[in-house]
């Protein structure tokens, strides 16, 4: 298996500081950030990449000698946002995501599923929460029938190409859950388009990651370790919990493009995202990274650093701290060879 990060963290610095930060904390692979909510900030010439090989064989020589590699290309976005400053812009980076995964000898790229409007001419997203009447229904039919032809077209691209689709089951999108995913896959007779399964948001919908990837098996194909505290706040308000703040534009925040933003987190909070053992122990990501293991001996599971509370570097370190320890209590468990070792 190979352990690694996730670069948003890390975009307030060029590639190469980003690289040399992953490699101190003995990790081995690095996941760009190629679009969607977020800019390409260590891939900047993405369609220079796509035409020129020069430029392609520059960019990849930036990782020799560092001791890590590219793990994985991730554009995290709504490409079925009805916005058409949006969606049509984030279908786009899932396109060239795909198309650079293949120059690059990747094989993964992640994102979401999306989520269209709840009806024909909507002009904002709507998450069916708790379909209990038939208008409800409704809505999700006329959501399939947007977000089926649209897999059906990226998963051929993918097939051309070689590379696998990872969507992260994410809530206010269509597919978040086991249910979901199994929904837009046999709908769209999808075979390119799988899961990334980062623990974080199955956690504070009270789901078990570990029982998810044996669900779900091979539909796995990357995975992401980012940690949940659930407070004492749940309840009261439980994990859907809405208080969330606006942030005025002379506050520092995040575009999630057109005149989106990223919100305040609510404040007292019901969970919050923390570095991997805040919310579960050790002994869970070990449990964690066999299922994985048993899915995939080479499966991709990169940190993602969210933690409020500790700053870039520091949840870095006592993420990967965990992680490593918990891989070594698994290969120590099964017999397996270490990571890192060379017969890894």
């Amino acid at each position: 298996m190979k352990l690694g990060l996730y670069d948003a963290v890390l975009h307030d610095r060029p590639l190469a500081d980003a690289l040399a930060v992953v490699a101190a904390n003995g990790l081995t692979g690095i996941e760009l950030n190629t679009g969607g909510f977020l800019p390409p900030v260590h891939v900047p010439d993405v369609d220079a990449i796509l035409e020129d090989d020069e430029a392609r064989d520059a960019f990849l020589a930036q990782f020799t000698g560092t001791g890590v590699s590219i793990a994985g290309l991730n554009c995290n976005g709504n490409p079925l946002h009805p916005d058409p400053a949006i969606g049509p812009a984030h279908a786009e980076d899932v396109r060239r995501s795909i198309r650079l995964a293949a120059r690059l000898g990747q094989t993964r790229v992640v994102t979401m599923s999306g989520l269209p409007a709840g009806e024909p001419g909507g002009t904002r997203p709507n998450w069916i929460v708790n379909a209990w009447n038939s208008a409800a229904l409704d809505v999700l039919e006329h959501q399939w029938d947007v977000a089926v032809p649209f897999w059906q077209e990226i998963d051929a691209l993918a097939r051309e190409h070689g590379v696998r689709v990872a969507l992260e089951l994410h809530p206010q999108n269509l597919v978040f859950n086991v249910a979901t995913i199994r929904e837009l896959v046999d709908r769209g007779g999808l075979t390119n388009i799988g899961v990334e399964l980062d623990a974080s948001h199955l956690f504070w919908q009270q789901m078990d990651p570990v029982a998810v990837v044996r669900e779900l098996g091979p539909l796995v194909v990357h995975a992401a370790a980012k940690d949940v505290r659930v407070n004492p706040s749940v309840a009261l308000n439980g994990v859907l919990d809405n208080s969330f703040r606006r942030l005025s534009p002379d506050e520092p925040r995040t575009n999630l493009g057109g005149d989106e933003w990223a919100n305040a987190w609510p404040s007292p909070s019901s969970w919050d995202f923390v570095a991997l053992g805040k919310g579960h122990p050790t002994e869970y990501w070990t449990a964690f990274l066999q299922a994985l293991h048993e899915v995939d001996p080479e499966m991709l599971v990169n940190i993602e650093h969210e933690d409020t509370e500790l700053g870039r570097e520091e949840g870095v370190a006592v993420a990967a701290a965990v992680l490593l320890a918990a891989e070594a209590a698994r290969v120590a468990a099964d017999g397996a060879t270490p990571v890192g070792d060379p017969a890894s």
